[in-house]
């Protein structure tokens, strides 16, 4: 069965098309929940509430474009739709943070993982507007509009989410120098 065939299917409501879909796609969309969660008990629940929403909305599908694609908004306008509900940001103390315009890190000796574990440690906000520029492509002023925030914090909280993730990155480093060399 292709993916037209599934999705013709899941718009008369089969629960067979359906749970193929999910299995389909469910790795790939936790990916996007996890990244804009705040840990994985989070990404479960806004991949459930975003497939209950593609389920509802599949109608709505205009063949024209990706279909995943699609889906990947959905997800992330759940996970975004959850924070303005909660609201609940950190306060920082955001004097202690300096400006910055790049990461200069030594990409060559950072694991992926090591990278991803310092994105997800970023406070909510900084995560939320570091994934939608850097990873998701948006401009500032969607992420303003997504987040109900000025274009000018979303600037301000991506600036301050790269010197977070940077001084993250080089302590990481530094203490995977200091184990290389404890091993000699």
């Amino acid at each position: 069965m292709n993916i037209n065939e599934i999705i013709k299917k899941c718009q008369k409501n089969n629960s067979k098309a359906q749970a193929t879909l999910y299995e389909l796609y469910a790795p790939k969309l936790y990916a996007i929940c996890y990244k804009y969660s705040k840990n994985t008990q989070e990404a479960e629940d806004n991949l459930h509430d975003g497939f209950l929403t593609i389920f509802k909305k599949i109608n709505q599908f205009k063949h024209q474009g990706s279909f995943e694609g699609w889906m990947k908004r959905i997800m992330i306008n759940t996970a975004l739709e959850k924070y303005r509900k909660d609201k609940v940001f950190p306060l920082i103390n955001e004097e202690s943070i300096e400006e910055v315009d790049t990461l200069d890190i030594d990409d060559e000796t950072i694991k992926l993982e090591t990278l991803l574990n310092g994105i997800q440690n970023l406070p909510n906000r900084y995560r939320l507007v570091f994934n939608l520029y850097i990873l998701d492509g948006y401009s500032h002023k969607e992420i303003g509009n997504m987040l109900e925030i000025s274009e000018g914090t979303s600037k301000s909280n991506l600036s301050r989410a790269k010197v977070l993730l940077k001084k993250e990155l080089t302590q990481s480093q530094q203490q995977n120098l200091n184990t290389f060399y404890d091993e000699f």
